[in-house]
């Protein structure tokens, strides 16, 4: 069966964005002081994932909400099921957006909003797709199932209670990432660091906190303390600062003595640290050069010296490179101090096979363990994972890219985690194009607008292939 897949997806393309904005609007960043036996990730994830599904009704799709923690449509019938695995959670907005993140809006052909890009864009283009074949009753020989998450951006917990409720499919993708494919992933691990807090010498810190999610740079930090210094004297030597290192911040005097600041850097996605300017890092850098002691001096000199510029993890004993699969590369995604109740910075890790997470935690011990308390291992260690550039799946994804941009397509291995890993033969397609700007995790993300509708295309072809 012959199907113009491009004209298919042009008929449609506004009730695509109609349905898209609608998922757009609604904030569905996980919760957990809202969390409860109905919404086990709080309400907005469980909100919108609710919403696709009745999408997916209103197409007359079979559906089924598993317990509130995942969303499945499927169709079609077959021995073997093609597994498209999506989200609908995304990360907090953060600060820096010049218009509101769930209000989408298009300025210059881009559809601007949180979750435009990660991962409700790629989602909305890859069910249309899904959407077409189902229209045209287009044969096919597979079961496809389409699974959305609630919780990709936090600890994937939503996943783990669904494969206690099914099994998985035989091979699949995820729309999460970038063309012509990604077929490889990094292991991803976090870890704590633990440091005690009473502090006391000329300055003494009373609080320090930066970060959003261990997977984002952070793009500011803020602390208060207290010195023997004028403030003039102070924001002079801030002022050089923030000119030398080329960030932002504002300084305050609280009262006599006692000063409150931010240093404003650069969010990024924690996968490619090195893409973004970490406010807490600089925040530590600079707070370093006074004369702290005890606890505080300790927790300023792993964040500023240890952790500073430091994306690849050279500093601290953790460093690793693999020929195939890269550097390892590490995130400071979390910090919080506190004079009395001490402190924590979570490290985020991808890396790549040839270490593991214990070797990590080791290395970090070893080298910082006169300034820290210890190290706690996060909740999830994920493993690196790998589909070969001959195996079927990966081969046909990479020929319907060829077919329809006419560029010749390549693997590639990425420091992020996507759903793909989930299936032993899965991977992640699109919805990023070569030479596109990549805003997952930042202000202002957005999607181009018509790659949008290139993106269906290909997955539209893709499925067919795939499952027919």
């Amino acid at each position: 069966m012959t199907v113009d897949f491009k004209s298919e997806v042009l008929k449609r393309k506004d009730d695509l964005k109609a349905d898209l904005f609608t998922l757009l609007a609604i904030p569905s960043v996980r919760d957990d002081e809202k969390v409860t036996e109905a919404a086990p990730f709080g309400p907005g994830p469980l909100a919108a994932m609710k919403k696709f599904l009745e999408i997916a009704e209103r197409d007359g799709f079979t559906t089924r909400n598993v317990d509130n923690y995942v969303g499945v449509l499927e169709y079609g019938e077959g021995e073997q099921t093609l597994g498209i695995f999506a989200h609908m959670d995304v990360v907090p907005a953060g600060s820096g957006w010049e218009s509101d993140p769930f209000t989408p809006e298009i300025r210059d052909g881009k559809i601007y909003a949180r979750g435009a890009s990660d991962d409700k864009g790629p989602t909305v283009a890859a069910y249309y797709a899904l959407k077409i074949l189902k229209d045209l009753q287009v044969p096919l020989s597979k079961k496809i199932r389409f699974v959305i998450g609630t919780d990709e951006e936090s600890g994937w917990g939503d996943m783990d209670y669904y494969f206690t409720k099914e099994a998985k499919p035989d091979f699949g993708f995820s729309p999460d990432a970038e063309f012509p494919i990604i077929n490889g992933e990094k292991g991803n691990t976090s870890e704590i660091l633990i440091f005690d807090g009473a502090n006391q010498g000329e300055f003494t810190l009373h609080t320090f906190k930066g970060g959003l999610r261990e997977n984002m740079v952070p793009e500011s930090a803020k602390a208060s303390f207290s010195g023997n210094l004028s403030f003039a004297d102070l924001e002079e030597d801030f002022e050089a600062f923030k000119i030398a290192h080329s960030v932002g911040g504002a300084l305050a005097e609280i009262k006599a003595g006692e000063f409150e600041i931010e240093v404003v850097g650069k969010s990024a996605h924690g996968a490619s640290p090195q893409t973004g300017v970490n406010g807490a890092t600089y925040l530590a850098r600079f707070l370093r050069t006074y004369h702290f002691a005890g606890n505080a001096k300790k927790f300023l000199e792993v964040a500023g010296h240890f952790l500073y510029q430091d994306h690849y993890a050279n500093k601290i004993g953790a460093a690793f490179e693999d020929a195939k699969m890269g550097k390892l590369t590490m995130n400071a995604g979390i910090f919080n101090f506190d004079e009395a109740d001490g402190g924590e910075i979570t490290l985020n890790f991808r890396f790549p096979k040839g270490t593991d997470a214990l070797t990590i935690k080791e290395g970090l011990t070893k080298t910082l363990s006169a300034y820290i308390v210890k190290v706690k291992q996060g909740e999830r260690t994920q493993a690196p994972h790998y589909v070969p550039e001959d195996d079927e799946l990966v081969a046909t994804l990479l020929q319907v890219y060829e077919d329809h941009t006419g560029e010749k397509g390549y693997e590639q291995i990425i420091g992020g985690g996507t759903f793909g890993r989930l299936m032993e033969r899965g991977v992640a397609y699109g919805a990023m194009f070569p030479g596109y700007t990549d805003t997952m995790h930042q202000a202002n993300e957005f999607i181009v607008e018509a790659d949008l509708y290139r993106a269906a295309v290909i997955y539209a072809d893709a499925i067919y292939r795939l499952a027919r």
